[in-house]
């Protein structure tokens, strides 16, 4: 089987790394293609087997299941693009989220679905998110699956909670390592310790949690439960963050659904509807 990628900025190079180190596709079997030549270039000579695209309808032609990885508004303009290259027995994947799979269905005629990976899943790990199309086949299902299994642990979402779950699951790694940064910063400023020992603990600090929720020692209340001792220090840390935190969360979570009615607005001006 051929997977094609067409983009490969940020996500889709992520996702073609994934791919090719979680042995979901050999780099033989990998075609690609960017508006910046470049980048594909530069994706190439680490794996040099991959194949270069003069263009999104060469992709569609040469793949079998083909991965849309551009920005929002450029989203219709390569389906309308690649649309005449596809037949029945292929498939697309967007991983844009404000692109439904019904908008993708009212241009192509083959099997769609929506994917929305993560960073993490750079590092075989997190979660990808799948919404599937009405009409997409069994057998594609089941290889999209497959797919992302070898990279992350795939849940199919409803399309109602798409925004706050790619919050979570994709945007997540960033506002958790801002948050995380601030803290370092704060270590800093107000004791002796260098910026790099912070650093270093810190994540080492993350990467232990993490595999401490991972193994399933502790979730995370029992895991707060047992660090934080009655009358010790931690729970003074615990009662600044209660005080002052406040509603920041809340606020976060408006201002990214916020924008993402207006990325749907937009969609719905290229596609028609929602």
């Amino acid at each position: 089987m051929k997977i094609g990628i067409i983009g490969t900025g940020n996500m889709g190079r992520i996702l073609a790394e994934a791919l090719i180190d979680g042995n979901a596709v050999s780099p033989s079997s990998l075609i690609i293609t960017n508006r910046t030549f470049s980048k594909a270039v530069e994706l190439k000579k680490v794996f040099p087997g991959i194949t270069i695209g003069s263009c999104a309808a060469e992709v569609a032609d040469k793949a079998d299941v083909i991965f849309v990885c551009v920005k929002p508004h450029n989203v219709y303009e390569v389906l309308e693009d690649i649309k005449g290259m596809l037949n029945r027995e292929k498939c697309v994947i967007s991983i844009t989220s404000p692109i439904s799979v019904l908008q993708l269905e009212s241009v192509l005629s083959c099997s769609v679905a929506r994917a929305i990976p993560s960073i993490t899943n750079r590092a075989l790990a997190g979660v990808s998110l799948i919404t599937y199309g009405e009409n997409c086949s069994g057998e594609w299902k089941k290889e999209i699956s497959r797919i992302f299994s070898s990279i992350s642990s795939p849940v199919e979402i409803n399309p109602n909670i798409t925004r706050v779950a790619s919050d979570i699951v994709s945007c997540g790694p960033a506002f958790f390592s801002y948050l995380t940064q601030r803290f370092i910063l704060a270590a800093v400023k107000q004791t002796e310790i260098d910026y790099e020992t912070a650093t270093k603990l810190s994540s080492e600090m993350l990467i232990g949690m993490g595999e401490l929720l991972r193994k399933e020692f502790y979730t995370l209340p029992t895991l707060q439960e047992k660090v934080c001792v009655k009358g010790g220090i931690t729970g003074e840390g615990i009662k600044v963050l209660e005080s002052e935190i406040g509603e920041m969360f809340e606020h976060l979570f408006a201002a990214t659904h916020w924008k993402f009615e207006e990325d749907l607005a937009r969609s719905r001006e290229q596609f028609g509807h929602d």
